[in-house]
């Protein structure tokens, strides 16, 4: 099931940032997106899905846009480096 929803702006908001209507709905999909993923709420996968992007893509664009492309919270970290290091 594909659900949506609606953000109402002015005219104001577009001349404030400069984008084109287009253009400013393709921004706030990838920056909920972006903030998903960050919060860990979302892998890569699914916040690219969520903005029309690869997922190469959505992950090259985070750094490019203000965003760090990795989501690993430093509690995780001694864990991967074990699993890494094959203990």
């Amino acid at each position: 099931m594909t659900r949506s929803f609606s953000i109402e702006y002015g005219d104001d908001v577009l001349a404030s940032v400069g984008l084109s209507e287009a253009e400013f709905a393709a921004t706030a999909r990838f920056i909920l997106a972006a903030q998903l993923h960050a919060a860990g709420k979302l892998s890569a996968g699914q916040a690219a899905q969520l903005c029309g992007m690869s997922k190469v893509q959505f992950l090259s664009e985070l750094p490019l846009r203000g965003f760090h492309a990795g989501n690993l919270r430093p509690e995780d970290a001694d864990t991967e480096l074990g699993f890494a290091r094959g203990r």
